[in-house]
């Protein structure tokens, strides 16, 4: 079963940019993580940490919601049901229907 993250891209995939942002580590042992994993959204790497303090991310995952601006309408820490009739109605809220 896909990912809860996953399963938001593949639903609002057309409204919504879902990007993962990997945390200190390289960039062999994140290929090795995604290898085999149906994953249709970007995955980065911030290696030296700098998007990680900028963004003052303090817990993983971290969960940023950007309009269309780019202005933070949403943050939420740690794992979330996304794909849950509750997620789905918070992002329909956020992003529209």
């Amino acid at each position: 079963m896909p990912s809860q993250i996953e399963q938001v891209h593949q639903r609002y995939g057309d409204r919504l940019a879902v990007v993962a942002i990997n945390i200190q580590e390289s960039r062999e042992r994140v290929a090795a993580w995604t290898q085999g994993k149906p994953l249709s959204f970007t995955v980065l790497l911030d290696a030296s940490g700098a998007v990680t303090s900028a963004y003052e991310v303090t817990a993983t995952p971290t969960v940023f919601v950007l309009s269309g601006e780019g202005k933070l309408v949403g943050k939420a820490l740690g794992n979330k049901a996304w794909a849950s009739e509750r997620g789905h109605a918070l992002l329909t809220r956020l992003i529209g229907p």
